[in-house]
């Protein structure tokens, strides 16, 4: 096990230095260069800040406790913490099936604020037997994680040693452009963002959406493919400029319903009716889509129910499950509505 000793000789500083910076110590000035090197130390070498002795079991109780069990959950958000309904509704699943099980949640952090050392490390300084994690995270920051806690359940996470829940990507675009084709459309856009790698054409979405135009025989105009990183406001301003350069298809496929109500607010702002000039379809089926104008056809996602599974897969590996990890992929249906 790493000691604090370890860590200043790692960070080059001295141990006085790193206790400091490890309490947030503010009577001395310490440079944020130096606050790095201590924080990147800290997590290269798992060291582990003041953890609490584990209490020994009786023969009367079980190992683990359910007041010993302390489960937490990583939100994968663009901007505020709790700013989109798909993620919320995921949480609200989480948190009523572990209510149910007589657990509650322990902490809920976003992966933007874990890629803040400080942030990292005190939250995961105490022992936390279960994790929920919504976003796939750096390879730094997930493997540090990986270490600290023993049973780690992902929702939709590119990460294979662990049990993942959700749907299929691919094959959520595949229907979607194919009800646009049935519907007549052959000029099909895609909107969408881009994932760990940070290329939209990695994402399992776009992937679907470009192999079903092919398949149809329809050429993939890279002029329609708009990354909005997942950013309403970015949405808007290239749906905008898309009009305004009066080449515009006459469907878009968009990952999200946010996305794709965004580019109907971008539409109508233009003068471009939809769905007689533009058709529109979204992808989850949020509560608020129905009430767009026109109604958002899309693609009903279980939200909820994928939270549930999660925890049910969570406490099953807590519970002693120790086979192979596996991937529950969950059915989705389409909703047409008016936008198509």
């Amino acid at each position: 096990m790493s000691t604090i000793r370890d860590v200043a000789k790692l960070a080059n500083v001295s141990t006085a230095t790193v206790s400091r910076v490890l309490n947030n110590d503010t009577k001395y000035k310490i440079t944020e260069e130096t606050k790095e090197r201590v924080w990147q130390a800290v997590t290269q070498l798992n060291y582990k800040i003041s953890s609490k002795p584990k209490r020994k079991a009786s023969a009367k109780e079980p190992a683990e406790a359910k007041s010993q069990i302390k489960i937490g959950c990583v939100l994968s958000v663009t901007k505020d913490k709790y700013n989109d309904p798909y993620f919320m509704s995921i949480l609200s699943g989480v948190e009523e099936r572990l209510l149910s099980r007589g657990y509650s949640i322990a902490f809920i952090r976003t992966g933007i604020e874990l890629n803040d050392h400080q942030i990292l490390s005190s939250t995961f300084n105490e022992p936390i037997t279960g994790l929920i994690l919504m976003e796939s995270l750096n390879r730094e920051t997930y493997e540090y994680i990986r270490k600290q806690v023993p049973y780690i359940v992902g929702i939709d996470t590119e990460r294979g040693d662990i049990d993942n829940v959700g749907y299929d990507h691919y094959n959520v675009a595949s229907v979607a452009v194919n009800h646009l084709i049935e519907k007549g459309h052959t000029q099909i856009g895609y909107i969408g963002g881009s994932g760990l790698t940070g290329n939209l054409k990695d994402s399992r979405r776009y992937r679907g959406y470009y192999a079903s135009m092919h398949a149809a025989g329809l050429s993939v105009n890279p002029d329609w493919v708009i990354d909005c990183m997942w950013d309403e406001a970015v949405c808007t301003e290239n749906i905008n400029r898309l009009c305004t350069s009066g080449n515009v298809p006459t469907a878009f496929f968009a990952g999200s319903d946010l996305m794709a109500m965004a580019a109907l607010n971008a539409l109508y702002s233009s003068g471009i009716s939809v769905p007689n000039d533009v058709a529109v379809i979204g992808l989850s089926n949020i509560e608020v889509s129905k009430y767009s104008n026109p109604p958002l056809s899309t693609i009903d996602v279980p939200t909820k129910e994928i939270g549930m599974v999660a925890v049910d897969n969570l406490l099953d590996r807590i519970n002693g499950n120790q086979l192979l990890p596996k991937k529950v992929i969950l059915p989705t249906r389409l909703v047409v509505r008016s936008s198509t």
